[in-house]
């Protein structure tokens, strides 16, 4: 880094400290959790935290949250439950088509059934996921998501 006399060691740490966090933010997965199912919640954000570079920010309960997060936030990955209170998981998608830069979806449903399964893949979605297996299914397909990132970002 080139040394500036006007600038303080104070001042020149923070720069480092913002570029460091700028370059680490863009090697993260960002992603959004969207489901009315607290605990189900927190399994979810629990089970994300064993996969490196993956970070959970922020939880939406309802679709209408949904929206307005991931449009403050623009994650990279939206984990959506498709049958919530107000607007479903399925009206969030539709929603989001019309975005310029609109996030990775992957549902995350009780109701694992083909009618939902071709929805999602009609609306785009990396797939569906049902929650009885969510484990085992989930992390491989968002750890597959990581490596694709971190070389867009780079």
């Amino acid at each position: 880094m080139v040394q500036n006399p006007a600038i303080t060691y104070s001042e020149s740490h923070a720069i480092q400290s913002d570029w460091f966090l700028s370059w680490a933010a863009l090697m993260t997965l960002s992603v959004l959790l969207v489901d009315d199912n607290l605990t189900f919640l927190a399994s979810v954000k629990h089970s994300l935290s064993f996969l490196p570079d993956t970070r959970v920010v922020a939880e939406a309960h309802n679709g209408v949250q949904a929206l307005s997060l991931a449009q403050q936030l623009r994650p990279d990955l939206v984990l959506l439950d498709i049958v919530m209170p107000g607007l479903s998981g399925l009206e969030v998608a539709k929603t989001m088509q019309s975005w310029a830069k609109r996030p990775e979806l992957l549902f995350l449903t009780l109701h694992d059934n083909e009618l939902y399964r071709a929805e999602a893949k009609a609306l785009g979605a990396l797939g569906l996921v049902g929650k009885a297996n969510f484990v085992a299914e989930l992390l491989p397909i968002v750890a597959g998501l990581i490596s694709p990132h971190q070389k867009t970002a780079s």
